[in-house]
């Protein structure tokens, strides 16, 4: 489950100019700042490891902590 993304779809001019709040959704993720496409693939690279061979059935939330927090959607968008 992947959080604020920094992608084409979520690049940071992008939110300004369809007159988003930047700061404030940066603000509402617990590690200041948007995940990565690096963030997401050292998740699945942690779960092709051996480093792994114990994890089962489990979900990975790859979100700077925003699940960890309670959140309503106009805090964030």
């Amino acid at each position: 489950h992947p959080g604020f993304m920094a992608t084409n779809m979520n690049d940071p001019k992008k939110i300004i100019e369809r007159g988003r709040d930047l700061n404030a959704m940066l603000e509402a993720i617990p590690l200041k700042r948007m995940g990565t496409a690096d963030d997401i693939a050292n998740c699945a690279l942690f779960l092709a490891s051996d480093e792994s061979s114990y994890v089962t059935g489990s979900e990975f939330t790859v979100d700077g902590g925003m699940t960890a927090q309670y959140l309503f959607a106009e805090n964030i968008i």
